[in-house]
């Protein structure tokens, strides 16, 4: 905590001192050639795609959510698994977990968050450059399985080249009603003489409970129950410390660079119950102990007394990168690309002041990427990439033995335009190897993936897209070897050292029209499974409930559309839906969200004013799975105003003021684990930043 809050600081006090220093030094800074470098090898645009990328862009990124999940649960086809305010990460068409990859800069974030929704993704969206969602045959450059799409987080940690001027930067700070959350970011990129930068970021958070319209709380007592309203939603407090430094070579034809990040948080987790601490395994169902009057009045006693400090997690972890980029770099390719990262992650399970459960993680990744020059019309990449993760779960929620994942992919990617025609395809073959370190079976298996796409522009702006694929997903350590009791879900989770890989064959249809004044797409797609791998219910106590990890076939299919009329130079207004369905052996998938539709407005007023507003009705999702209940429907009404003031030079204020839930609705994420739990209420978000 002391460590980074201080880096951060130093980085924001460093904005002051230094930009006097650049100005002394700017005569001594070459001005390189602009190199242009982004998360895709091939730097393709949106029309080169099967299938339209979605981008969430820095200025969007400084206003809206801290976790991964509220990031992008307003985009359309994203919804989020929200557990409380210090973790979530995205569900895509259903999808969520494994089969939601989530990278940084292209390689793996080397956390733990896909063992459970409670564990936080480690990635501070505020200190993002932009956040894209992959679809199609690029996906196939960094996973398979990720059959909805693939997140990737792109910063700026690593400089790639020189600042103009020999400096620039950022800082941000803003405000939240709704959970007091104060939230302070800065960054600065130097250029120290004419081919070395050095970037300082930071970013501190502390939020409260947040607020939450109705929320009752149910307390048992023996024969009867109380229902006490509450105005905050307990152990949903979050802070965060973060900071990253990187130094990189930059020269005319590429860079080289390092970095190293620091973050620690600490955040509550609401809903959490000892109630089933007594429920244990016998045979294929759970024997759980009696609970008399005694018993029900310690739980009640020890959840009151949580109220306010509540089960929580402490996490830290450190991360070292490096990244390199060479243009021309031997005869037959355009560019060759290193990534290499090492990940020191912890964190640990809080309760009554006493580490319950510590999760340790120490991941390895390398990735090596090589542009040909075209061939036969045809130009693409072909790369190795590498890992290794060590997991060593101790304490009272050891749902798994210590165990290592290797794993070693090659991958490619084309594209060729012939007419009005633009292909694109992808192929991945993957090895994983998992070493557990107890009685169980080690599992060593193969995966291979591909798929293509097709986009036919068949009159001048409009578009139609074909993507096809077969994506094969090799089992977790988790879905293999897991026995224990997992209270955050509810859950006594048993594995299956049987499992076999999980194949997909997947189609997508999309339609696009694009001019001047309207624009509108439209998708259509289907997912069949064959061994889908799931956690399949063998016996329920109450809300608690005995899983297994199972494979079965599979199928999930929806749509989603958009629509954007630009009525004046000033105003443009969209309509937008999305829906999708899950089916697990004829049965309905859990906690797949439910159909949304609504409508929204941005204004440009001036080069200084700008302004939105939304409106989204989420329907009542009564196709739920045998142990689910149903979730109900909500209206969600956003608005916001923002103002530009440019400076000299690259200087530019932005202030914004945002309202959020302006209905103070009641809203429960049917996608969540913690379904009956409210979301934050009304709340209003203001904030400034100023970049320089």
């Amino acid at each position: 905590m002391s460590f980074s809050k201080s880096v951060l600081t130093l980085s924001i006090l460093a904005i002051v001192s230094t930009s006097i220093w650049a100005e002394d030094t700017n005569d001594q800074i070459q001005k390189l050639g602009t190199l242009t470098f982004s998360a895709h090898p091939l730097e393709q645009s949106n029309v080169d795609f099967g299938v339209v990328d979605q981008t969430v862009s820095s200025e969007k990124l400084q206003q809206v959510g801290t976790t991964l999940g509220e990031v992008l649960k307003d985009e359309l086809g994203i919804r989020s698994n929200s557990f409380g305010a210090g973790s979530s990460r995205p569900v895509i068409r259903g999808q969520e977990g494994a089969r939601v990859k989530v990278t940084q800069n292209g390689t793996e974030t080397m956390d733990v968050s896909s063992l459970s929704p409670d564990h936080a993704v480690t990635i501070d969206p505020q200190l993002a450059q932009n956040i894209e969602v992959i679809r199609g045959p690029s996906t196939l450059l960094y996973g398979a399985g990720s059959v909805g799409g693939l997140i990737n987080v792109t910063d700026t940690k690593i400089p790639t080249q020189m600042p103009e001027n020999g400096y620039e930067g950022n800082v941000g700070i803003r405000y939240n009603t709704g959970n007091d959350e104060t939230l302070a970011n800065g960054g600065l990129t130097i250029g120290l003489g004419s081919n070395v930068a050095l970037r300082v970021e930071g970013l501190t958070r502390d939020a409260n409970n947040y607020i939450a319209p109705n929320y009752v709380v149910t307390e048992d007592h023996g024969d009867h129950s109380h229902s006490i309203p509450e105005r905050r939603v307990g152990s949903t407090f979050s802070n965060s410390d973060n900071v990253n430094i990187g130094l990189s070579w930059i020269g005319e034809r590429g860079f080289a660079g390092i970095s190293y990040s620091n973050r620690q948080d600490q955040y509550g987790l609401p809903g959490h119950s000892h109630e089933y601490e007594s429920c244990h395994l016998h045979g294929d169902h759970l024997h759980c102990g009696d609970h008399d009057d005694g018993d029900d009045h310690s739980d009640h006693d020890d959840e009151h007394a949580h109220a306010e400090s509540g089960p929580w997690i402490d996490l830290k972890t450190e991360r070292y990168d490096f990244r390199s980029e060479l243009n021309d770099p031997f005869a037959g390719f355009k560019k060759l690309r290193v990534q290499a990262s090492y990940t020191d992650y912890q964190h640990d399970e809080i309760e009554d002041g006493t580490s319950m459960t510590t999760f340790n993680s120490q991941g390895y990744e390398g990735r090596i990427e090589l542009v040909h020059n075209p061939v036969a019309g045809w130009e693409g990449v072909l790369g190795l990439q590498g890992s290794q993760q060590k997991l060593d779960i101790t304490g009272e929620e050891a749902i798994l033995a210590p165990n290592k994942t290797q794993k070693y992919s090659v991958f490619g990617l084309e594209h060729k335009q012939w007419n009005d025609l633009h292909f694109e395809l992808g192929a991945r073959l993957d090895h994983q190897k998992i070493d557990i370190d107890s009685t169980q079976k080690d599992f060593d298996g193969n995966a291979f993936s591909y798929s293509g796409a097709v986009n036919w522009e068949f009159k001048p702006n409009y578009k139609l897209s074909l993507v096809g694929s077969h994506q094969e997903r090799l089992p977790l350590a988790q879905e293999l070897y897991a026995d224990g009791g997992h209270f955050a879900t509810n859950t006594y989770e048993l594995g299956n050292e049987d499992l076999s890989k999980e194949k997909s064959n997947n189609v997508e249809l999309g339609l696009h029209y694009d001019d001047e004044k309207l624009s509108y797409h439209v998708h259509l797609y289907h997912n069949w499974f064959d061994n889908y791998i799931y956690a399949k219910t063998l016996d329920q106590y109450k809300n608690f409930r005995l899983i297994e990890y199972s494979q079965n076939e599979a199928k999930f299919y929806g749509t989603e559309a958009e629509v954007a009329y630009q009525f004046s130079p000033i105003y443009k207004v969209g309509v937008f839906g999305d829906y999708v369905r899950g089916k697990i052996d004829g049965d309905n998938a859990p906690r797949v969200p439910a159909g949304r539709l609504g409508t929204k407005v941005n204004a440009e007023f001036d080069d200084h004013w700008s302004g939105s507003a939304e409106y989204a009705h989420v329907f009542k999702q009564d196709d739920i799975a045998s142990y689910e209940t149903d979730t109900q429907g909500y209206n969600m009404v956003n608005v916001g105003v923002a103002y530009k003031h440019p400076m000299s030079g690259k200087q530019e204020a932005r202030v914004f003021f945002n309202a959020n839930n302006l209905l103070d609705e009641t809203v429960y994420e049917h996608s969540s684990f913690l379904s009956t739990i409210p979301q934050i209420g009304r709340n209003f978000v203001m904030g400034v930043n100023f970049t320089f």
